[in-house]
């Protein structure tokens, strides 16, 4: 079993990587972002996003009840279908899904997220939280009917209720009902760097046990994103590969092992 992240950035190549994953044999499912989507879907609607940052230096967007309403205009909604259709013409058998249907992903709501302001602690709330479940058995009858899961934010919460969360804590929940051999996060950029700025300066390959002293060497999402793949490791995954969502053939050069391995 596979699990493919796609990343949401505007030049991740969707055509290559579900041409890449007509070819594969082994069972895989899809989780996706919109992020670049949603910004210039929220732009033209005349409400950007905000982006608070915790006290521990983990970003988030604050999701309000407009910004999940634009989220599931572009992740639900053109990202997802527009992924499904691709599936289609291709010969994959894909059903689109946010973790609201069939209650998919459970999570609790966040009591607040703890910010510094004008030199002040303070509690922000919002619509966001942690994934907790996957309705593994609605997953397994799907995976068993010969369905292809292509799914996304957002997930629902302990009061029946949609709320924001990261797809990387979505991955590591599906990781752990599935028990996935191998997780592929594909990215805008050739896998994780030592410097930022450097596409040259890729990690070619990383031990789970560095992971933790990597994660307080970054900043901002990726630092998101190292917790994240750390999180995997401490729940059974045994290969994540993060690698170049923007290359022609993504996927086979993640199974090839191009971009940064983690095993």
């Amino acid at each position: 079993m596979i699990i493919v992240k796609i990343g949401g950035g505007s030049e991740i190549n969707i055509a290559g990587i579900i041409q890449d994953l007509s070819g594969i044999d082994e069972q895989y499912i899809i989780v996706h972002g919109a992020n670049a989507l949603r910004d210039k879907l929220a732009e033209d609607l005349g409400q950007p996003k905000q982006v608070i940052t915790s006290v521990k230096g983990y970003t988030s967007v604050y999701s309000d009840e407009k910004l999940l309403d634009v989220m599931m205009m572009a992740y639900a909604g053109l990202r997802n279908k527009r992924i499904v259709e691709l599936c289609h013409q291709h010969g994959i058998n894909a059903v689109g899904l946010t973790g609201l249907d069939g209650k998919m992903v459970q999570g609790k709501r966040n009591q607040g997220i703890r910010v510094h302001r004008g030199g002040k602690l303070k509690i922000v709330r919002d619509y966001s939280g942690k994934p907790r479940a996957v309705n593994g058995p609605l997953l397994q009858l799907l995976l068993d009917n010969g369905y292809v899961p292509v799914l996304t934010v957002p997930i629902i919460d302990e009061q029946n209720a949609a709320i924001n969360t990261e797809n990387d804590d979505v991955v590591r929940v599906l990781q752990q009902t599935l028990q996935a051999d191998t997780v592929i996060n594909l990215i805008e950029a050739p896998g994780l760097l030592e410097d930022k700025d450097d596409a040259s300066s890729l990690i070619e390959n990383i031990s789970p046990l560095e992971l933790e002293a990597r994660e307080q060497q970054v900043e901002g999402r990726m630092k998101r994103k190292m917790l994240a793949v750390r999180k995997l490791f401490e729940h059974g995954a045994t290969k994540v590969v993060i690698s170049d969502g923007r290359a022609e053939h993504p996927v086979k050069d993640a199974l090839a092992g191009k971009g940064t391995v983690i095993a």
